[in-house]
């Protein structure tokens, strides 16, 4: 029977109940979550957010109901720091001050939590105004037997009323893999042989309860309570995206959801006669999920720092992160039915970040819909061209499975479909007048025909894992499929993540001051092999100050070729006529977004030039309509303007970049043009 009863707005409900009536007041009261990454909330219930989350912390923490009792404990099991589309600006800043807001105890270490390297982690850290755990994952280049990012193996808490809680953290091999940013010879070491050397520690030291904190997949921590034997009386995990819990040999094995849209809370009540005993069933819990519902209120400090935190990423949307000097083709028109020099560059990227065979990437993907111009690319264009937050994962597959779902990509054809197949490391013809399922008329995978029955690594969105858009030939495992996960969602990032990182490694002036040796090591080696396929312009010279300021003298039309010659102004030179939306002036005009300066971890000071860049994108947007109405009706086709040349390119901030379209992809047939 539960001791508390259930909360006005009817979200929170039992998860575990004693096997006996409990009246007395909770010896020990805990609040745990894992994984959070985004602070808005979402449209479906339940729709957590930051800002109801807080609510429901506050009322565990000071609701009358629990007056006289001790005070609440809350303690998270990782991945914060990434990924979400906020993370791409910050580094995971904005989401220290909503930890330490909440109250938070200790945490473990989660995978994502590394995604920007070792050196950003411990300055987050840092900033944190409680200790972060990991006890198995070491550093030989700390000393011997030190945790990563000088993290401690334990940590001893001791509760209002006097109770000792010893406290472990632990990861798990798998997730290891996954994360490029980490320093070289990292050294595992098995969780159940860690813990079972750390709890007598923490016991000897007076633990009265001992509590692991796991950032592990579910079946790894329920191996652990079963070779704990009920050493440890909670393990309280994290890396899966579900609720869950499990009683194993004593020990309460817990998840508590994600993304702020779920908590657990604990009451504990020691056994009587249980002090200084050694055996197992030490405590007695009550244990309730709580659903973060819209019916609960958003705590106004909280949703003050929500906004707060999402004006100063709206100021940082409109910087440059890198330049281009050719204009990146994402026009459904284009990626939907055949190959496109970003969806080439993009691919690639995701290839080689992940060291994988190939990479195939639904068109739908790419959401920019227009011609990104020579010039600066903001934070916003990446947002706004990759804006899905479900990360890259990586499958191991067969070549019967890729040529299936080549198959799948054009099945639809010329519909401007989003399941049309982007690729790297493939090189596939098709004829739309054959069926579909039998319109694939040639591949290639490196070079050489496939072989249908041999394993590839194949990289790939989360989207297409889980069977959506017709890719049932790549569905995983975990959502019913047959196919390996090598990086499955919870481990891969985002393409938005990815490209942010791409872009940082270009930088050769204000770079990150964060830039692990692992991270340059890694974005290095792509950045080279991306050259091999879409060179590089290296910026004609430096100075102190980053500026961009490209040559005007260029003539050539990289935002439309046929755009609308009626002016709607009789001065062609007016602010809103169509001489002002040439591309040498309308690369003078965007070049006035100044740079993302990587330094700025922590803050995005305004941008006078702000509103200009959203008057501009405003009035591009209005354009892109009229000339595509314009285009429909006349029947002229639209194609790609110049590119920059090397001696207009003057940022001296960044190498450029210049992807290309390679040949991939063929139509051949009567489709075929």
């Amino acid at each position: 029977m539960c001791a508390a009863s259930i909360s006005a707005d009817g979200t929170e409900f039992a998860t575990y109940t004693p096997d006996h009536s409990i009246d007395l007041t909770p010896d020990l009261r805990i609040l745990h979550f894992n994984d959070v990454y985004h602070l808005d909330p979402s449209s479906a219930e339940p729709v957590g957010g930051a800002a109801r989350f807080q609510t429901a912390v506050d009322e565990y923490k000071s609701a009358e109901r629990f007056n006289g009792q001790p005070e609440l404990i809350t303690l998270f099991s990782g991945d914060a720091f990434n990924p979400s589309l906020e993370s791409s600006v910050t580094k995971g800043s904005h989401m220290v001050p909503i930890l330490n807001q909440l109250g938070t105890a200790c945490a473990c270490v989660g995978n994502h939590d590394l995604d920007f390297g070792v050196k950003q982690f411990e300055y987050l850290t840092g900033k944190c105004t409680f200790p972060w755990l990991v006890a198995n994952i070491f550093d030989p280049a700390l000393g011997d037997d030190v945790p990563i990012a000088y993290l401690q193996k334990t940590h001893m808490i001791t509760s209002s009323n006097g109770i000792k809680i010893g406290l472990v953290g632990l990861g798990e091999r798998e997730w290891l893999d996954t994360v490029n940013a980490l320093p070289p010879n990292i050294v595992y070491k098995s969780a159940t042989e860690t813990a079972k050397q750390l709890i007598p520690e923490l016991r000897k030291a007076g633990a009265d309860m001992v509590i692991v904190l796991s950032h592990a997949r579910e079946p790894n921590d329920i191996k652990l309570a079963e070779n704990l034997n009920g050493e440890a009386d909670l393990i309280l995990g994290g890396h899966d995206h579900y609720y869950s819990h499990r009683l194993v040999n004593g020990t309460h094995v817990l998840r508590s959801g994600s993304d702020f849209k779920q908590l657990s809370y604990l009451e504990a009540w020691r056994r009587p006669g249980s002090a200084g005993d050694e055996t197992k069933g030490r405590w007695q819990f009550a244990i309730r999920r709580r659903d973060i519902v819209s019916a609960i209120a958003e705590d106004k400090p909280t949703l003050s720092l929500v906004d707060e935190l999402t004006a100063k990423l709206k100021q940082s949307l409109e910087k440059a992160v890198g330049w281009t000097a050719a204009p990146l083709d994402a026009r459904f028109t284009t990626v939907r039915v055949k190959e496109s020099n970003l969806g080439n560059f993009v691919c690639d990227i995701m290839r080689l970040h992940y060291q994988a065979d190939c990479v195939i990437m639904a068109s739908g993907t790419i959401r920019g819909d227009q011609i990104y111009p020579p010039g600066p690319v903001r934070v916003k264009d990446i947002t706004d061209c990759f804006p899905f937050e479900d990360p890259v994962v990586v499958l191991r597959v067969t070549g019967q499975a890729i040529l299936d779902a080549l198959e799948n990509g054009v099945s639809l054809y010329p519909a401007l479909e989003g399941r049309f197949p982007q690729v790297s490391n493939i090189k596939y013809e098709f004829d739309p007048s054959k069926p579909p399922g039998s319109r694939i008329t040639k591949w290639e995978l490196g070079g050489v025909t496939a072989d249908l029955k041999k394993e590839y690594v194949l990289c790939t969105r989360g989207y297409m894992a889980r069977g959506k858009d017709g890719f049932t030939s790549l569905l995983a495992k975990s959502e019913g499929g047959t196919v390996e996960e090598i990086v499955n969602e919870e481990s891969g990032i985002l393409i938005s993540m990815m490209l942010r990182q791409y872009f940082m490694a270009l930088k050769v002036l204000d770079q990150w001051i964060y830039w692990s040796p692992s991270m340059e090591n890694h974005w290095n080696r792509v950045v080279s092999d991306i050259d091999h396929h879409h060179p590089h312009l290296r910026p004609n010279s430096t100075t102190t100050s980053p500026t961009a300021s490209p040559k005007v003298t260029h003539q050539g039309d990289a935002q439309d070729d046929s755009r609308p010659r009626k002016r709607p102004r009789a001065s062609d030179d007016g602010e809103e006529g169509w001489g002002n939306w040439t591309a040498a002036r309308l690369r003078q005009r965007r070049c006035s977004a100044v740079p993302f300066n990587e330094r700025v971890v922590d803050n995005a000071t305004p941008a006078k030039n702000t509103e200009e860049m959203r008057r501009i994108d405003r009035q591009m947007h209005i354009m892109r309509r009229v000339a595509r109405k314009w285009r429909r009706l006349a029947g002229v086709p639209s194609r790609l303007g110049d590119t920059l040349t090397e001696e207009e390119y003057e940022a001296d901030w960044t190498k450029a970049i210049a992807p290309r379209v390679e040949g991939r992809i063929i139509v051949v047939g009567e489709g075929g043009k």
